[in-house]
């Protein structure tokens, strides 16, 4: 990751601050380091850098950016601020509107902003202007004058990711159609069952998949949004009784035709053969004698001579991404991205027959919102979803409780209504 931004004036060494896109004016700190030689500065400050992730770090920068614009046009001194100019700074946001009259910003783009804000004044040395009372205060009577619920994505229940898939099926076999499906069908059901982050599923590797002979899938997610150290963690999706809902099944089809394509270079003709030869969806495919068979890294994501993958893939040495990017003419690409993943819930719902409100309310969080739905619904108690989803406190799940299983465990049933 590359600094973005040396800070001079805070130390004798140069400082150099990952968040900060701009050498801005700045006050000097009451402990400059002078003790400090460069090397034990850049070393320091490579690991601060390497404790955010890259979102973040771009969320950051452009809020940073924003900030200092509206000070250094006002003739202040960007750092450090105070906390009541940098209240006025953010309710000066919350009073701009959009030609329809709604708020430029809402709250939670405000509450960011004053995040990003005390990262920068914490990580020069400087109390951070967003936690003072007044900031504080400010933001509170914001959420509260505007009182606007948040909009919050549809969950994709069972029943749904069925219809998503049967809407699918006449294109199973065509080419280059298939390709795509057979990757949509493989990331709907692994999402579900797994209660996945978008970010989780666009982030996995052919290798950390695995068939277990008892369990079903084995799925190896290296790193979360609550995971950022990446110790990992690994979630078992269970064989299914219906072949078209059985994760294992859409993960063998899958890579069989995915490897078909990049293994020896067969790509089109392979693939093609496959498809057509990869017989009835109604039967179980992850039984299969090849099916708990582990791909090789040979298999899964060569590089050539120049360290590139055949696919446009570098595979991260050689492990191929388990949901690329699938080209108009079916050749696989680059790894999906996040929005992706959203973007093919919202088309795949609208061939299935959705309406054009239900598919604006779908997104990359109805998979892993649909899961604690349809789990809560089947009895289920807390404890064993977030087994599965990974959650540390229970009260996120009160959330899906309220706004999607309203009934589930309500005394109102018990009413002789």
């Amino acid at each position: 990751m590359e600094p973005v931004g040396e800070w001079p004036a805070l130390t004798a060494a140069p400082v150099r601050l990952a968040i900060a896109p701009a050498r801005p004016t700045v006050a000097t700190p009451a402990d400059p380091g002078h003790d400090l030689d460069a090397d034990t500065v850049r070393r320091v400050w490579a690991a601060v850098e390497a404790s955010t992730s890259a979102a973040t770090k771009a969320a950051y920068r452009s809020d940073w950016a924003r900030f200092s614009a509206w000070r250094e046009a006002g003739g202040h001194v960007v750092l450090p601020a105070s906390p009541m100019l940098f209240a006025a700074y953010l309710m000066e946001a919350a009073a701009e509107r959009k030609t329809d009259g709604r708020p430029a910003f809402g709250a939670a783009s405000l509450t960011r902003w004053s995040s990003s804000i005390n990262q920068v004044h914490t990580a020069a040395g400087y109390p951070a202007p967003g936690r003072s009372e007044v900031v504080r205060r400010a933001l509170s009577g914001v959420r509260r004058t505007r009182k606007t619920p948040p909009k919050r994505r549809s969950p994709l229940l069972l029943a749904d990711v069925r219809r998503l898939l049967i809407a699918m099926g006449p294109s199973m076999t065509v080419w280059p159609a298939g390709m795509a499906a057979h990757r949509d069908a493989a990331l709907l059901l692994m999402g579900f069952a797994g209660a996945h982050r978008r970010s989780e599923l666009v982030g996995l590797r052919l290798s950390d998949v695995t068939v277990h002979p008892a369990d079903g899938l084995h799925v190896r997610v290296r790193s979360s949004k609550t995971d950022q150290e990446g110790q990992g963690v690994v979630r078992a999706l269970p064989y299914g009784r219906d072949p078209l809902t059985c994760p294992p099944c859409a993960l063998v089809r899958w890579r069989r035709l995915l490897l078909a394509y990049v293994e020896d270079d067969g790509g089109r003709p392979a693939a093609l053969k496959h498809l057509h030869s990869r017989g009835s969806s109604t039967k179980h495919v992850c039984r299969d004698d090849d099916a708990t068979a582990t791909a090789t890294v040979s298999k899964i994501g060569a590089v050539d001579a120049g360290g590139q993958d055949p696919a446009g893939d570098d595979g991260g040495g050689g492990e191929r991404w388990l949901f690329p990017t699938v080209h108009k003419m079916g050749r696989p690409g680059k790894v999906m991205t996040g929005d992706a993943v959203a973007v093919m819930i919202q088309r795949r719902a609208a061939a299935a027959g959705f309406t054009a409100a239900q598919v604006d309310l779908l997104g990359g969080h109805s998979l892993r919102s649909g899961f604690v739905t349809e789990a809560f619904r089947a009895g289920a108690d807390a404890h064993s979803i977030m087994r599965q989803t990974g959650h540390r406190d229970p009260k996120m799940l009160e959330v899906y409780a309220r706004e999607f299983t309203p009934l589930v465990g309500n005394a109102v049933l018990k009413l002789d209504l």
